[in-house]
């Protein structure tokens, strides 16, 4: 046994010891990381490409559009949660991951390793399977081996984007910022390149330097993660959202939001779930 499903059916944990992805996309409703230990290639997550090289991890959220297209062949082991055995919202004080290894449209979805940090990921993976393989596994035992990987992702990724955060580009930080408080209101980037006063091509190639996505596809992402922040850590009604991220009516929404994601607000909440945080912030 490589995996636990809950009551229902809903695949809560799993660990499989091969590439999963292929080069046609994919969307799953668990949080999927990939633990590559050797080859190279170029990962794909909804609107931007990544290039990687062994050893490192990959990272997506539920009902990310992925793909890898390999330039040496991959060896690697996928790891998937559902927010309902995991939630990394919950678990944000212990495990600061949610921003930074997940829903995050500014940082690489990725955490590159050493030989010795590899070595280490692989104890804990194994860990993981040794506890699958067990005739009624402990999910307890389960979450603390998953909490262990996540939060040495965290801390790994974190001081990797200090070191890079060393190298400042003072436009694209006040774009960054612009774009946090002004993502519902102002959805072109002629917008953004006037506020920086910057031409629009400008902007545009300092986007693709910094954060390798042009600014349609950091507007666009940035409202459609808030969509799934929605979704999944409230009880709001589609309805309710739709009128909070300022779309003149629900059906509008629906269809935008599906058109980016492939699939609708509704389907998206019933495969990855309400998170408990929903209930926790009604209390």
């Amino acid at each position: 046994m490589n995996r636990i499903y809950s009551e229902n059916g809903t695949l809560l944990l799993g660990l499989q010891s091969e590439n999963i992805l292929s080069d046609n996309p994919v969307q799953f409703s668990e949080y999927t990381v990939l633990i590559i230990s050797e080859g190279e290639g170029t990962y794909y997550a909804d609107f931007a490409s990544f290039p990687f090289k062994a050893p490192v991890v990959l990272f997506s959220t539920p009902q990310q559009s992925i793909y890898i297209r390999e330039t040496k062949k991959l060896i690697s082991t996928a790891l998937q949660f559902h927010g309902d055995f995991y939630c990394i919202e919950f678990h944000r004080n212990e495990v600061a991951c949610n921003g930074l290894l997940f829903n995050n449209i500014y940082l690489e979805p990725s955490v590159n390793l050493t030989e010795e940090q590899h070595l280490l990921y692989k104890q804990i993976v194994k860990n993981l399977a040794d506890e699958l393989q067990q005739e009624e596994p402990s999910e307890i035992v389960l979450r603390a081996f998953l909490q262990l990987f996540l939060a040495k992702s965290s801390s790994i990724k974190m001081n990797s984007t200090e070191r890079l955060e060393l190298k400042k580009d003072e436009k694209m930080d006040q774009f960054k910022t612009l774009l946090e408080d002004n993502f519902l209101t102002l959805h072109k980037p002629s917008d953004y390149a006037s506020l920086l006063a910057i031409t629009p091509n400008n902007l545009t190639k300092q986007c693709n330097n910094r954060f390798n996505k042009t600014p349609t596809q950091m507007i666009q992402e940035r409202l459609i993660l808030e969509a799934k922040k929605h979704l999944h850590l409230t009880r709001l009604s589609i309805k309710e959202i739709a009128f909070a991220l300022k779309f003149q009516d629900e059906y509008y929404f629906s269809r935008v939001f599906k058109k980016m994601t492939k699939i609708s607000p509704q389907t998206f909440r019933k495969t990855t779930g309400i998170s408990i945080v929903a209930d926790l912030s009604r209390e």
